[in-house]
């Protein structure tokens, strides 16, 4: 089969199209034909290696996974001995979430997800594309706002025109809040289409300046430092991060440290998170997704032979929702 692949840290071109051998199907497992998969920052992270910091983990000259792409839609090839759930022929969506497991490339035809991970059939009223779309983006929207938002709560999103920001902003509203995105002046239409109640144009305005106090900051940009959010905040207000990384060596590290330090020191609660991939809340989403109360936004669409020119307009930070791969 045709896949993607990485063997070393670097630039977009380090991404490789090759011919490799299809993944094995684990008697829990799913093998899926992919027909979609979705870029998340965390992809240009693992080809990059940054911050270095995770290359600990990730490995410290080269990658010890040389695979790519955690969410997919496509049809059920083969099932494992112990699946029930599934046939084949199944139109399916899901995630491994944020590994490099090979068994968990998204970027390739074929890929193996567990059955009772987080993969479910695929709603009918999405196309596979759309269905791709999903699980990382809306999962990090779902669970950044649950517990968090009460009716006619005030919510601001700070990259709401973004893949994540534009679930935010869809799933806020269903939860009534009054919704104000932060994005660009060409993403002004877009991010007021979607819901929200009110838009701040970077480009002419600070949000950080506007004298407004919201309950909820929602922050998937980090462009400001904790400090500075904090001045929009109710005296009760919550702040979540959940922003790309920044920094090449430990800046993720220092960025929830500042966090975690003004939390404690003042009286609004101040939080970072990475989103947890769960079945429980992807099936949440489909049925939204379902009824028609949150839609997926997808900016561009590329074949998988141009992996390395999505990922590089992933990195831009100018995607106005998802960046899609087809096969």
């Amino acid at each position: 089969m045709k896949a993607i692949r990485y063997h070393a840290y670097g630039p977009p071109e380090v991404l490789r199209l090759q011919e490799v051998d299809p993944p094995a199907v684990g008697d829990d497992e799913v093998l899926i034909r992919v027909r979609a998969a979705s870029v998340n920052p965390l992809d240009w992270h693992f080809m990059r290696g940054a911050p270095y910091l995770a290359r600990l983990a990730w490995g410290l000259t080269r990658p010890r996974g040389t695979s790519l792409g955690a969410d997919l839609a496509g049809h059920v090839e083969a099932v494992g001995r112990d699946v029930t759930e599934f046939k084949r022929g199944d139109e399916v969506f899901g995630s491994r979430g944020l590994s490099t497991a090979e068994r968990a490339a998204a970027f390739a035809e074929y890929a193996t997800l567990p059955a009772s991970g987080a993969l479910l059939k695929k709603p009918a009223n999405l196309t596979f594309e759309q269905a791709a779309a999903v699980p990382v983006a809306a999962l990090t929207a779902l669970q950044a706002l649950r517990g968090r938002v009460r009716p006619g709560q005030k919510v601001l999103v700070n990259g709401a025109a973004g893949g994540t920001g534009t679930f935010t902003v869809q799933l806020a509203k269903t939860m009534g809040a009054e919704v104000t995105g932060v994005c660009s002046t060409p993403n002004v239409g877009l991010v007021l289409s979607i819901g929200a109640d009110h838009v701040v144009d970077y480009t002419k305005e600070d949000f950080t300046h506007s004298g407004k106090r919201y309950d909820l900051l929602v922050d998937l940009v980090g462009n400001r430092r904790p400090g500075e959010c904090r001045r929009v905040l109710a005296p009760r207000g919550v702040l979540v991060g959940a922003a790309p990384s920044k920094g090449q060596w430990i800046g993720p590290v220092i960025g929830m440290l500042r966090v975690i330090l003004l939390s404690r020191m003042v009286s609004q609660t101040m939080l970072t998170f990475l989103a947890q991939i769960s079945k429980d809340d992807l099936t949440e989403l489909r049925e939204l997704l379902e009824a028609g109360k949150i839609t997926p936004i997808i900016d561009r669409t590329y074949p998988l032979t141009e992996l390395p020119e999505a990922v590089a307009y992933l990195e831009t930070g100018r995607a106005r929702g998802k960046v899609v791969i087809t096969m």
